[in-house]
């Protein structure tokens, strides 16, 4: 019996735990194993929604141990170290607690078969002063610390203003115009609104919370079509929020941003939203790699320098022939997951290449609103917005639940997510 080890439990890496647990490991074909630094998971196109206060993370999360005894695969929580390709082990550092206790010490697990899930970082593209100033939303604890900050410095702004400050309100600036950016500007706006709402702050939410997008590029959202990108543009605007196109970031100082024509933009909070590169670790493991430290996989997403090794998502380079290079997004992850499961999981291997399905994106622009693109299995794009974008916005989280735990229980969470909503504040209030 093959030991498989998954590093990673993001969305793509859970999935094929979930999968391969399921088959191979219920029926005694394999060994899986899923390793991660966190106890839970949580599904990072929603990272923005915990970092506006949407939705609270610990009712979302799903718990790796959980997971792993009720779908037959083992879970080992660490942060790995390294890979030892040679004597094919993956080195996992101590698990420390909260308090300085060590709960595990330093080991190492055997595979016969490793697949690379280590989703990705951001990229801070050499600008001085950004890995120093500001935030980012790698993880859930990133996400909880931009709340945190957000709630804290709209409640200060208010006691400044308060008592007479002749600047009032708080300035927060975003950098990167892609969905990230977009998505947590609008969730932003709303909290902004729903805080007021509930006298957590006293400031005008449109006026004194200043939320700004700086996009070096010019046009928002440069994946959907120019259309779209202008309508989420106004979109954002009627909200107060201002978005500055072809704008480069040329420093981050600890309270501005200083864009390459030497304008200035205060800011209490800095979210860098503009880029993303696969984790250090890939540039440590000997195998070949490009210039965002993503792993060259072949067409089966083996690594092309170890057969032994595979790798998906946003760590690997993942090329189609048709489409070209696969994009950083969940649909890819889940695609590549579903087709890892039926090549490591079946008794005969699968003869035929991964091939890349490009469903569509979309983007949310709060609450009510969202827009995007929807592609025929013809080729032919469709583009979509309102409420119908909306709907369908909602639905991708909903089928990440289905590959997770089947359709009676994503129904079930579906309807206790629902009353939660009706029963709770729109926003987290601290």
């Amino acid at each position: 019996m093959e030991t498989i080890v998954i590093v990673g439990g993001g969305a793509g890496g859970l999935e094929l735990a979930t999968r391969l647990g399921n088959s191979a490991a219920k029926t005694g074909r394999a060994r899986v194993v899923l390793v991660d630094r966190w106890p839970t998971h949580f599904w990072k196109p929603l990272l923005h929604t915990v970092a506006s206060g949407k939705h609270d993370p610990q009712v979302m999360a799903i718990d790796y141990a959980a997971q792993a005894a009720e779908h037959g695969f083992e879970f080992a929580r660490g942060e790995v170290l390294g890979v030892d390709r040679e004597a094919r082990r993956v080195a996992l550092a101590p698990w420390i607690a909260d308090d300085g206790a060590e709960v595990l010490p330093a080991r190492s697990i055997g595979y016969d078969k490793l697949v690379l899930a280590l989703g990705s970082v951001t990229n801070f593209f050499g600008v001085p002063g950004a890995g120093q100033h500001v935030l980012t939303l790698d993880d859930v604890a990133q996400a909880e610390t931009f709340r945190q900050r957000f709630i804290d410095g709209c409640i200060q702004a208010s006691a400044r203003q308060a008592a007479g400050a002749q600047e009032p309100g708080i300035d927060i600036v975003i950098v990167g115009g892609g969905a990230t950016g977009v998505e947590l500007a609008a969730e932003l706006s709303h909290s902004a609104r729903a805080l007021a709402r509930y006298n957590v702050h006293a400031m005008d939410p449109v006026r004194h919370v200043r939320i700004r997008i700086l996009e070096r590029g010019p046009l928002l959202l440069p994946h959907l079509h120019q259309r779209l990108s202008k309508r989420a543009a106004r979109h954002l605007r009627a909200l107060g929020i201002k978005v500055l196109l072809d704008t480069a970031v040329a420093r981050v100082d600890a309270g501005a941003v200083i864009d390459t024509d030497g304008g200035i933009y205060p800011s209490a909070i800095t979210l860098w939203a503009a880029g993303v590169q696969a984790p250090a670790l890939c540039a440590t493991l000997g195998l070949g790699t490009n210039r965002l430290r993503q792993i060259a996989v072949g067409p089966s997403l083996q690594a092309l320098d170890d057969a032994n090794v595979y790798a998906i998502g946003d760590c690997a380079n993942v090329l189609c022939p048709i489409l070209g290079k696969v994009p950083p997004r969940a649909q890819a992850a889940h695609q590549q997951a579903l087709y890892l499961a039926q090549v490591l999981g079946q008794a005969s291997p699968l003869d035929a290449p991964f091939a890349y399905r490009d469903y569509g994106s979309l983007v949310s622009l709060g609450p009510l609103a969202a827009v995007g693109v929807l592609t025929h299995s013809s080729g032919r794009k469709y583009a979509v917005g309102g409420a119908l974008a909306r709907l369908l916005y909602s639905l991708m989280y909903r089928k990440h639940q289905v590959a997770l735990h089947g359709v009676v229980r994503m129904s079930a969470q579906t309807v206790a997510d629902w009353i939660r909503e009706k029963l709770s504040p729109s926003v987290r209030l601290h």
